[in-house]
């Protein structure tokens, strides 16, 4: 793990999700900023930049997928944990061919989920 302690990103429009994925991740010695949109985790990248993003695929306006392609868009390369409660047909497949780095689902294993972090925050 980096020296310094990992900051994650939590995308999900659910209060109840955000509140309880932020609450686990700080347990497991993770920085964690929660956003309620794609868009407003967007529009955070101006002035910060997480070293790993856990967010849920199915949002309105932005879903996880738009998210991964914006942020491919403007340059940003942020490894990406999707979540997700329904995973359509070839869903999974497309958010890995978009840049995730796996695809979780919903209820999310604790363990799962901070393995996967740890092995995107090490350097």
């Amino acid at each position: 793990m980096k020296n310094s302690i990992a900051h994650v990103a939590v995308v999900d429009d659910e209060e109840s999700v955000r509140k309880a994925l932020a609450r686990l991740l700080r347990s497991a010695g993770f920085e964690v900023e929660s956003f309620g949109s794609g868009i407003e985790y967007l529009n955070s990248l101006q002035t910060q930049k997480p070293d790993c993003l856990v967010i849920d695929l199915h949002m309105p306006v932005l879903n996880g997928l738009d998210v991964i392609n914006k942020m491919s868009e403007q340059g940003f390369k942020i490894p990406t944990i999707v979540i997700t409660g329904y995973d359509g047909i070839g869903m999974t497949q497309r958010v890995l061919t978009a840049g995730a780095l796996t695809c979780l689902h919903k209820p999310v294993d604790d363990e799962l989920l901070i393995s996967a972090l740890m092995s995107c925050t090490e350097k």
